[in-house]
């Protein structure tokens, strides 16, 4: 049985900095791709970022371009967890955050093709 359970989460200022962790168990970790989500109220589920493995063993991350060059995607095997680094926050970044796993190859960006999600962790961005 496979488990997430992210972490980080609160309030912050707008230009504010979080981390965001998500512990994984129950496979093997280090060799799968995991993704970040958020959800908004009354809003679909969006993609956030993404990390994965090419067949040449480097890693890949992918990021949503409202948070490319302010978020960073992160991973530490030793401890099966992933963080996501979330530098200049602004108050339309106020959302409860997913940690995913499961997605079949290429499939990164879709909420749909992951198997296995979090509970989520609120993180609320002021003006």
């Amino acid at each position: 049985q496979v488990q997430m359970l992210e972490s980080g989460g609160g309030l912050v200022q707008a230009g504010g900095s979080l981390r965001l962790s998500c512990a994984a168990s129950g496979r093997t970790f280090s060799s799968s791709a995991m993704g970040w989500f958020r959800q908004a109220p009354g809003k679909e589920r969006d993609f956030v970022a993404a990390m994965y493995w090419s067949g040449s063993n480097t890693i890949y991350t992918i990021y949503a371009d409202s948070v490319q060059g302010r978020f960073t995607f992160s991973r530490d095997n030793t401890k099966n967890t992933v963080y996501l680094h979330m530098n200049s926050l602004k108050p339309e970044d106020t959302a409860v955050y997913y940690c995913a796993t499961g997605a079949p190859y290429g499939r990164w960006r879709y909420p749909t093709a992951y198997a296995y999600w979090g509970p989520g962790t609120q993180v609320t961005v002021s003006s």
